[in-house]
């Protein structure tokens, strides 16, 4: 694919905009609980979605599997199986210490990680060249701007706790243990760009064998969701098993909720593909500059979301200053890594 910056810096932040909206459905999913319609968002993320669009956009779908090795297969599965500990890894987290601690954690080292790691692996000559600096600048203003959104985050926390204390709070989960599970999100989440960056014989082979340039990365999607899938599946299973809340899909005027997971998980794989379309477009420094962008692009629209749907509300003036000042540290860090390429 021919390189330009703009168009793919374009479809990158439209990659974006899905991924910081497609957790939007599950505020309306009211009467299910979390497992029940994330195990719906699974299957249709994961599983379906995915191998209906490769059907549709792999002509000789059927010969790129065929002459794919038995290595690039496994690797990709490994991959994909530790892409699903960091998924896991993060829910868990979330339970234990709480949205913005985990955010501040997880999300930071994913960024960094996901940004750095590919371009150390494939490109590690950009970082002696005058882009090296903007490089690790970008990096650095994108962690602060994460860093600075989760810290609004805390705030809006504890103001909200403050107006709505409980008489008899529950017992607090062990903080080292859910700090434990924020690391290693942070540590398994990135292994999907990373193998987007390093596991290229399915986009070879699609190439090769006639795919229209924007659809050869479906394939590789295709593959590695299959073990997010089954991850994501046994940890909503033991959910189930344990707080015997798989009954809920058979509630009465349930069928919509059904249609807002299957929109979740539209979203996400749009995210996905449009990410990969994009990064291509911007050559072999894609997959670290892409998601660098990606990154930052996905909490700006995360955060709007949540202040247009009143999650802000209350959260008073401190919080909403700090929030506003992360937001510009990631919109800063787009540019910066767009003006590495120049």
């Amino acid at each position: 694919m021919t390189e330009n910056w703009t168009l793919g810096t374009f479809v990158i932040l439209l990659a974006g905009f899905f991924e910081g909206s497609f957790m939007l459905p599950l505020k309306h999913t009211v009467r299910w609980s979390w497992e029940n319609t994330w195990l719906g968002f699974s299957s249709t993320a994961y599983l379906i979605f995915p191998w209906l669009l490769a059907l549709i956009t792999v002509p000789q779908l059927g010969e790129v599997l065929a002459r794919t090795r038995g290595g690039e297969f496994l690797r990709i599965l490994l991959i994909g199986f530790g892409w699903a500990c960091g998924a896991v890894s993060f829910g868990l987290g979330v339970d234990y210490v709480g949205i913005s601690l985990s955010f501040a954690i997880s999300l930071g080292l994913t960024a960094s990680l996901g940004t750095l790691v590919p371009l150390l692996v494939l490109s590690p000559a950009k970082l002696a060249t005058a882009q090296g600096p903007f490089i690790l600048l970008g990096v650095v203003v994108m962690l602060a701007g994460i860093l600075t959104c989760s810290w609004a985050g805390k705030l809006k926390d504890t103001a909200l706790q403050k107006g709505h204390a409980a008489p008899n709070p529950a017992p607090q989960k062990s903080f080292v243990l859910g700090l434990l599970f924020c690391i290693l999100s942070g540590l398994f989440s990135p292994l999907g760009n990373l193998a987007f960056a390093c596991c290229t014989e399915t986009t070879t082979l699609a190439r090769r064998l006639g795919t229209p340039e924007q659809y050869v990365s479906i394939p590789f999607w295709a593959l590695i969701t299959i073990p997010m899938f089954l991850g994501n599946a046994v940890f909503c299973v033991q959910l189930f098993v344990r707080k015997h809340t798989f009954a809920k899909f058979l509630l009465p005027a349930s069928g919509a909720y059904y249609l807002l997971a299957a929109s979740m998980g539209a979203m996400w794989i749009a995210s996905m593909v449009v990410y990969g379309i994009g990064a291509n477009m911007l050559g072999s420094i894609g997959p670290s500059i892409g998601w660098a962008i990606y990154m930052s692009s996905a909490v700006v629209i995360a955060t709007l979301w949540g202040l247009s749907s009143g999650e802000w509300r209350g959260a008073g003036q401190q919080a909403l200053r700090v929030m506003s000042a992360g937001l510009a540290l990631l919109v800063v860090a787009v540019f910066i890594n767009g003006l590495s390429n120049r």
